[in-house]
């Protein structure tokens, strides 16, 4: 089974669709203005982003980006870093180089890459974007 869907409720849906554009290549297909934005990646899945006032997700829920390697994740962090985003340094985590990070729009975000050799089901527990 392959997941491909994900609705997500946002307090910004403009803002969270220009950052999931910037930084993660996804691309908008449709949008009702504020209310709601349907993403697409390069493998096909859907993520769908709709306007919500008081966003609660649990300290736990974050959306995974896997990136190429660990270089990709060091340049990422770095841009984001530049551009004035507050990011934790990538570490490694369940078996991944990864680093968290609140997004706009008010959900948090994982961008990792596997590290081969590492088993994900040892090692420190992540900090889920809490600097």
């Amino acid at each position: 089974m392959k997941n491909n869907h994900l609705n997500l409720t946002v307090t910004d849906v403009v803002e969270a669709k220009h950052f999931l554009e910037t930084y993660f290549g996804l691309k908008c297909y449709t949008s009702a203005g504020k209310a709601f934005a349907a993403m697409l990646d390069d493998d096909g899945f859907l993520l769908n982003l709709m306007h919500g006032k008081d966003v609660n997700y649990p300290e736990t829920f974050h959306v995974g980006f896997p990136q190429e390697n660990k270089e990709k994740i060091d340049e990422l962090n770095q841009r984001l870093k530049d551009d004035g985003f507050q990011v934790e340094t990538p570490a490694i985590v369940h078996g991944s180089y990864t680093f968290y990070l609140q997004t706009p729009g008010g959900f948090t975000l994982e961008a990792y890459c596997l590290i081969e050799g590492e088993d994900p089901r040892t090692g420190p527990r992540p900090s889920f974007g809490k600097n």
